[in-house]
């Protein structure tokens, strides 16, 4: 039996997140069926569009909730073209017996090379002054952060952390790391305390990891800590800033200006309040919208579908023994 997938992406999302390349090569190994619409599912509805489906390849806005389990008993797997699980109830789809899968981190240097973007426009207010220009006006020039002579701080030490690191090092910035799951090695890396690196940067980037220990970690306390005049950067999640507190530090003028590629609006996009400020730089999370790290996630999700149609437990299996389904299913297939 020929395996069948739905492939839950809005055609934007397609576009953006998978491509017709990685669907190319998806059909290669199942039949695929395409979501005709513009509307992102859930639940009962994304059960009743995938009916008749082995598996669900989800891009990051399509949750996977315990309704769409229940009500697919055929249903063996749910892939997630992200590293994000955060919006699949794990336990439900275990309970299930349906698989749950995610893939690799294929955006580090495309996420990285969005940071810079964000540390020379609000060190130089590029942003700024090109809006002056297309209003009709002239923008006042004024005197800018030399990168070259500033510090980063960067907290959160994973794989984009420590590619941000890199980068800034190359280009003669000073760089400070917090994390308290990281041990530095690199001897220009210096290491400190949250508060302490926060004090001590004239830009901070949040690379953190979401969990409830880290929600609103920048908080009042943490903007009243940063460095008078500091730049703030986002590009982690959206839940662990406190946006209050956040518009409070820059009405005060206690930091200078912030960019972000997420916060709290929708598929974890920027506040619009927030995103209209003429001291904030803000896209629409994305960070990893580039052909390379687009195509790395999905072909993921390809060859996860191929170990499947082979009885193969796939890479990025997040809860392979809870996955009776599929067992029940490789049997009944030999």
């Amino acid at each position: 039996m020929k395996f069948r997938v739905f492939l839950a992406h809005t055609p934007e999302m397609f576009e953006g997140y998978y491509g017709a390349r990685a669907l190319a090569a998806l059909s290669e190994h199942a039949e695929v069926i395409r979501h005709p619409g513009n509307q992102v599912l859930s639940g009962a509805g994304l059960a009743e569009a995938a009916r008749g489906c082995h598996a669900i390849v989800a891009d990051r806005a399509t949750p996977g909730l315990a309704e769409t389990f229940s009500s697919m008993p055929g249903l063996l797997a749910f892939l997630r073209v992200a590293v994000d699980i955060s919006t699949i109830n794990v336990p439900a789809a275990s309970a299930a017996g349906v698989l749950v899968t995610r893939a690799t981190p294929g955006f580090v240097d495309a996420v990285v090379e969005l940071g810079v973007c964000f540390m020379v426009d609000l060190a130089r207010n590029v942003s700024g002054m090109v809006s002056t220009y297309r209003a009709g006006a002239l923008p006042q020039g004024r005197m800018g952060l030399q990168l070259s002579a500033a510090k980063l701080g960067i907290i959160g030490y994973g794989r984009i952390g420590q590619r941000m690191a890199e980068v800034a090092l190359a280009l003669g910035m000073r760089v400070a790391v917090a994390d308290p799951f990281a041990k530095i090695t690199d001897p220009r890396i210096t290491q400190g305390g949250f508060t302490e690196v926060l004090a001590d940067s004239d830009i901070v980037v949040c690379l953190a990891i979401s969990d409830a220990s880290t929600r609103h970690l920048f908080n009042a306390a943490a903007f009243a800590a940063m460095k008078p005049g500091a730049r703030f950067i986002n590009l982690s999640r959206g839940e662990l800033v406190d946006e209050a507190a956040l518009i409070a530090a820059l009405d005060s003028k206690h930091i200078s200006g912030a960019a972000m590629d997420v916060g709290s609006a929708p598929d974890q996009r920027p506040n619009p309040l927030l995103a209209a400020r003429a001291d904030v730089v803000a896209t629409p999370h994305i960070g990893g919208m580039t052909p390379e790290a687009m195509e790395h996630q999905a072909m993921d999700t390809v060859r996860q579908i191929a170990a499947l149609a082979r009885g193969e437990m796939p890479d990025g299996a997040v809860n392979a023994d809870a996955a009776f389904r599929l067992r029940e299913f490789w049997s009944a297939s030999r």
